[in-house]
């Protein structure tokens, strides 16, 4: 592809890919169309969902290259994408969000609850925002989204929490999350996306990034805790389970080695969905010890970022020029910029294209990328799970990308400090 002078299709991309970016700001447009007008408020109703627009768009995009340059050109297209990662953050996304991985990790929230000198309700927000990020560079971060916001929707969002605490709290979990797989160098998808081509082990992302990421997590999940300290002590968490899971100690251990599974083998698609597909067999056979899986939310976010790996493998063009020869701290803010209309793994793989790179130049894109992480719910690919999950405890069952984007600014604020002063 020219760099110069897109082509037509290039250029059609381009425009579609805006207005889907366009359109993931409007959905409470839609949401409002479909009370105004309810003759046609099931049509409303689909597009006001975030979850939809990228997968939309994309098929607007299939249907202009199939007019533009024929069938054979949009399927072939089509089928050069790599739907690997939206697969996996399904499968994953469904495994962890299990009622017996849920008690698990519930389970050790509450030892380390104990184990703080602070009250219950302080002690679990604070490790549900810093913990359980941190562990997604264990377990990736699809897996830690979906845990963090599940135990959040259960211990605090369906307490009736105030408005402004769950956009802030929810600013902070997908900063937290962005920026909290970098421990390790294969959970955080934009660092995966170059880890091998750079040549960036475990050892490389923990001394480059790893520190500095962890210290921006705890100072997050700290301030917030502490800010709205009053409001969370007044909520009754009431019994969210004893402390000896429900669930039996081999149910929890099969559902463990599912997940680890799945994650071990998170470039294999034959592989991991084939543990998928055993997985739902033995939760079939184990039913008594199971809650409705997360399936429609699951494909739902899937078909998120289908459309939005669609839509994004005509974007070259323009994502490189913006990426040209430049200082790596201007190269940082416009990585952070970018990456919030963008799928910052997108971002840093692009940005790995380009040759003759320095070091300073790769640290600032992916610093950049992950950094930006949490300002929009197209930023990283984990994010559209934590809305999926979290979306209808807000007013009108949707969350304001505007809200978003404003309770995430604080927390970047911070890792951005972490990335650029340490």
């Amino acid at each position: 592809m020219s760099l110069v002078n897109p082509t037509a299709p290039e250029l059609v991309a381009a425009v579609i890919f805006a207005i889907a970016v366009v359109h993931t700001f409007s959905t409470k447009f839609f949401a409002h169309l479909a009370h105004i007008n309810p003759r046609h408020a099931g049509v409303w109703h689909l597009l006001a969902e975030v979850e939809v627009v990228f997968g939309f768009w994309a098929f607007v995009l299939i249907v202009a290259l199939f007019s533009m340059s024929g069938k054979t050109a949009a399927v072939q297209y089509l089928n050069e994408r790599n739907f690997t990662e939206p697969l996996f953050v399904f499968c994953v996304m469904v495994i962890a969000a299990s009622k017996p991985i849920l008690e698990a990790v519930q389970s050790i929230v509450k030892v380390g609850a104990r184990m703080m000198p602070v009250r219950r309700p302080l002690a679990m927000y604070f490790l549900c925002l810093s913990l359980i990020p941190l562990l997604g560079s264990l377990i990736t971060e699809p897996a830690a989204m979906t845990l963090a916001a599940m135990l959040l929707k259960d211990a605090f969002y369906s307490k009736n929490l105030s408005e402004r605490l769950k956009y802030v709290t929810i600013g902070v979990l997908f900063v937290n999350v962005s920026i909290g797989g970098t421990l390790t160098s294969y959970a955080a998808p934009p660092v995966l996306m170059v880890a091998a081509k750079w040549n960036w082990d475990t050892v490389f992302m923990f001394t480059h990034f790893g520190w500095k990421s962890a210290i921006a997590v705890l100072v997050n999940a700290a301030v917030v805790t502490f800010m709205f300290r009053r409001e969370l002590l007044s909520l009754n968490l009431g019994n969210t389970g004893s402390d000896k899971p429900a669930v039996p100690g081999f149910v929890i251990l099969m559902h463990s080695l599912f997940l680890f599974g799945v994650v071990m083998f998170a470039h294999y698609t034959a592989v991991f969905m084939g543990l998928f597909l055993f997985f739902l067999g033995y939760t079939e056979a184990y039913k008594r010890h199971q809650d409705p899986l997360i399936l429609r939310q699951g494909l739902m976010v899937a078909f998120f970022l289908a459309g939005l790996v669609t839509l994004g493998g005509l974007q070259q063009w323009w994502l490189q020029l913006a990426l040209g020869d430049m200082h790596p701290t201007l190269l940082y803010f416009i990585a952070t910029g970018l990456t919030a209309i963008t799928d910052n793994a997108a971002l840093t793989y692009l940005g790995s294209l380009v040759e003759g790179t320095t070091p300073e130049f790769k640290y600032a894109l992916v610093a950049g990328a992950v950094t930006g992480g949490g300002l929009t719910v197209i930023a990283n690919a984990p994010n559209p799970a934590g809305y999926s999950i979290l979306k209808d405890y807000f007013r009108d069952e949707s969350i304001s990308p505007l809200w978003l984007l404003v309770a995430a600014t604080p927390p970047t604020v911070v890792a951005i400090i972490a990335f650029m002063a340490l």
